[in-house]
């Protein structure tokens, strides 16, 4: 499929993954219109986008905010005329043992991932099927919307009703010509997981990236490719790494192997809130 000129909205693009996938939309051809919490970052990949010749604009903007949907599709409307694409990508996570995870704490977390995505899917969905002209909507749900690492319950069941909630608007769309896909990065270096610690009160300087062997590490840019590659020949689900797919599958078929294997990341001194590194939750 002929991507150029396609216009595609893409929530969290200032910094990583969605940073790095407007820079690869713009590079082949389509105007970008970026979303995000933080003004800097916006302006910087606009700015790095039409140094390179490319079409960009932004909206800073904040994904729980119940009017976000309309107010970002509209202006990016205004801007190079109805999206054909929108990348559901902002999102943040929680380093947390699930018992030691407030309501507070769950119901934020879901707001940010589950819900800001649900009402922009679904505003976007409703603007293509009246146009007609079919479109692309893609959510980055994670490869753990399939499985769920030691102290990440909270953003893992986030992104697997993402997942579930995609899955059914991928067979309702269909006939209107309207692609459906979720996009399964593993770790990726981008400053997300630092920012997760920081939201989970942890000190010390160490996050959740480096716990992860580097068999499971990746470039944004490796996802970002992914991505265009999907807007280009859409896939039901987008995966950079066949190594975790298939751990994905096998945790379907034989939960107790991938179990054994996660009891591995267990660190029993934050299992008991003994690891005066993570505040405590209450």
């Amino acid at each position: 499929m002929d991507v150029t000129g396609r216009p595609i909205v893409i929530t969290g693009g200032g910094t990583g993954i969605g940073a790095a996938t407007a820079r690869a939309c713009a590079a082949a051809g389509m105007p970008v219109f970026l979303a995000g919490r933080r003004e800097a970052p916006l302006v910087q990949t606009r700015d790095d986008i039409l140094a390179g010749g490319g079409r960009a604009e932004v909206l800073q903007t904040d994904v729980t905010d119940t009017a976000h949907a309309l107010q970002l599709l509209e202006a990016a409307t205004n801007a190079f005329g109805p999206p054909w694409a929108v990348f559901s990508n902002a999102g943040r996570g929680l380093d947390r043992p699930a018992h030691r995870t407030t309501d507070e704490e769950m119901r934020s977390i879901f707001e940010v991932n589950f819900f800001a995505s649900q009402a922009l899917l679904g505003e976007a969905a409703r603007r293509m099927v009246e146009d007609g002209a079919g479109g692309h909507l893609l959510a980055c749900a994670s490869c753990v919307s399939k499985f769920a690492p030691p102290y990440h319950g909270a953003y893992a069941a986030t992104k697997a009703a993402q997942d579930l909630y995609c899955q059914a608007m991928r067979l309702e769309l269909a006939p209107a010509g309207i692609h459906v896909s979720t996009v399964h990065p593993i770790t990726t270096t981008t400053d997300f997981f630092d920012v997760s610690a920081d939201v989970s009160g942890r000190s010390g300087g160490r996050s959740g990236i480096d716990h992860t062997p580097r068999l499971f590490r990746q470039s944004a840019e490796r996802v970002a490719a992914a991505v265009l590659r999907c807007l280009r020949r859409p896939v039901a689900e987008v995966w950079t790494s066949r190594v975790v797919r298939l751990t994905a599958a096998l945790r379907t078929l034989r939960p107790s192997i991938v179990d054994r294997q996660m009891r591995g990341m267990l660190d029993h001194r934050r299992l008991r809130g003994d690891d005066r590194s993570e505040a405590d939750p209450d």
